[in-house]
């Protein structure tokens, strides 16, 4: 059995993002590309080290984009919604069941054939609560199993529970060699690969060395194995500082690097080609847990009355950002209505102080409001991948309110520190670090049922509506049940539970290549220029 695993990894270029495709960010720029090369090595910048490996454990964004390159999924979706081949060639699909036929050839990075009873065991391997997998209720429902035929080529999952997006969420999992299933140290190298590139070298904290296999023929739909351009080598080189990791682009050093602040500029203006994707860059979320003074709604209420979300966004984005319509950004994010309209409070300072007076929270000697000898005192953490940007915008929350007689206690940390707080330790008032997903089911375990160490809801979320309405929802296969799941986000709106208010593109530079990008760089679009 596996322990349980700190799931976030946050905002900015380690965004936590759970997402069930591969499809295309917006891409532009580039210039004169020259002629397309052979035998290259694709350098890519990653901001910090990825830890452990595991597909089956992290949902940390760094590792899962190392792992995009490492192990090949059942499906790819694309931007649009419609779903081509990876390892499968048909499905079949409704909200409990799927049924996958895979392609014929597929092999381990070691030679042997990957078989049905191999996919299967992945699956439930993961849909099994005893093996810890934070996956559980991600992207597989609790109590699913899955049987393989290995003479049929066929793979048969049913879901412990309905999942509206069972074909996306299954087809999109990690698949790794069973030689390797039940292997987590090999798991946390890197091992097992069943995708385009093999794990040949690891330096922590300094960069990851991948090799291509020449025998990898799945790629997605129709891809063409044998097309010019595919880079012999992929390097994931760790470089901390987004500055510096622009300097690298622009020499050449480096391939591409993801870039959110002032460096933009000058990438922009030297033409360079870039994937932009939308991604929370603003999110307030208050742990309601026994004892919290945030459990208190009226206290939730107040203190978000008390900001100005519109100047927050400005500070934290450097005026980039833009109005959220809800907690899904990234594509295919299948219910795209403006879901968050009417759910914020404007500010009003005068009206968030008077709710804390009548609420029992009276003003103190000191400034600090206190009720029942308790003062009112918060502490809030964020990621320290957000910069400067990030620490500005802390320092207005805990300026605006201080004025309101709220102590807060700011801290920047690093994304490990950020999942030990948030899913094992639970000393936190509030969290300003987003979550990034690609489908509304994947919220459902962050704000509902088990809370940590038995599950992932680090706020302590109890509210029946939202519960009410992802029962509906998930019954509902696809975009039928968008009506549901925005009734299912309105409900923890309108209890204060998360308060988005400033989504931010997030660029992905790149210097002598081209890519698609959604939850990471596709290994298979890459392709190298001189």
């Amino acid at each position: 059995m596996r322990s349980p695993t700190p799931l976030l990894a946050l905002i900015g270029a380690a965004a936590l993002v759970l997402t069930s495709c591969a499809a295309p960010g917006a891409s532009s720029g580039g210039g004169d590309k020259g002629s397309l090369a052979e035998g290259k090595t694709f350098t890519s910048v990653i901001s910090t080290d990825p830890g452990n490996l595991d597909p089956l454990i992290t949902v940390m964004s760094v590792a899962r984009s190392i792992g995009r390159f490492l192990y090949a999924r059942l499906i790819e979706v694309q931007d649009d919604g419609s779903v081509v081949s990876g390892l499968a060639s048909d499905w079949e699909s409704d909200t409990t069941t799927v049924n996958f036929t895979l392609r014929d050839g597929i092999t381990c990075e070691d030679g042997t054939p990957l078989t049905a009873t191999d996919v299967a065991a992945n699956i439930s391997h993961i849909g099994d609560p005893a093996n810890g997998s934070p996956l559980i209720g991600l992207q597989v429902q609790p109590g699913t199993t899955a049987v393989g035929d290995d003479a049929a080529g066929t793979v048969t999952v049913t879901s412990g529970r309905p999942d509206s997006f069972l074909l996306e969420n299954i087809g999109s999992i990690a698949i790794v060699c069973g030689t390797v299933l039940d292997d987590p140290e090999a798991l946390a190298a890197g091992k097992g690969a069943t995708g385009m590139f093999t794990m040949t070298e690891i330096v922590p904290n300094s960069q990851y060395t991948l090799t291509r296999r020449k025998d990898f023929a799945w790629g997605p739909g129709d891809w063409d194995p044998e097309q010019a351009g595919l880079p012999d080598k992929v390097v994931f080189r760790v470089v901390p500082n987004e500055t510096t990791a622009a300097n690298l682009l622009l020499s050449g050093e480096v391939n591409a690097a993801g870039v959110i602040g002032p460096d933009t500029k000058r990438l922009d203006d030297a033409g360079l080609f870039k994937t932009a994707l939308p991604v929370p860059a603003g999110q307030i979320i208050f742990n309601q847990g026994e004892g919290r003074p945030t459990a208190d709604q009226e206290v939730r209420e107040a203190l978000i009355q008390a900001l100005d979300l519109a100047q927050l966004r400005q500070v934290l984005t450097s005026g980039q950002g833009t109005v959220p319509t809800g907690l899904v950004t990234i594509s295919p994010n299948p219910c795209r209505a403006d879901v968050v309209d009417g759910f914020i409070p404007e500010v009003d300072a005068k009206a968030a102080a008077k709710a804390l007076d009548d609420a029992g929270w009276v003003v103190g000697s000191d400034g600090i409001r206190e009720k029942d000898g308790k003062k009112l005192e918060l502490g809030m953490i964020y990621s320290s991948l957000q910069g400067d940007s990030g620490n500005a915008s802390a320092e207005l929350i805990q300026a605006t309110w201080k004025d309101l007689g709220v102590g807060l206690t700011v801290k920047s940390v690093d994304s490990p520190t950020l999942s030990e707080t948030l899913f094992v330790s639970g000393d936190w008032d509030v969290s300003a670090a987003p979550i990034t997903v690609s489908m509304p089911s994947m919220l459902v375990p962050f704000y509902s049922g088990p809370n940590p160490p038995n599950g992932t809801n680090f706020a302590s979320i109890d509210n029946a509506e939202y519960t009410e309405a992802v029962t509906a929802a998930s019954n509902k296969a696809g975009d039928e049940g968008c009506d549901d799941w925005g009734r299912a986000e309105q409900a923890l709106y309108a209890t204060t539970s998360v308060v988005p208010f400033a989504n931010q593109n997030r660029a992905t530079y790149a210097h002598n290549a081209e890519f698609i990008e959604n939850d990471g760089i596709d290994p298979a679009s890459i392709r190298m220029y001189e």
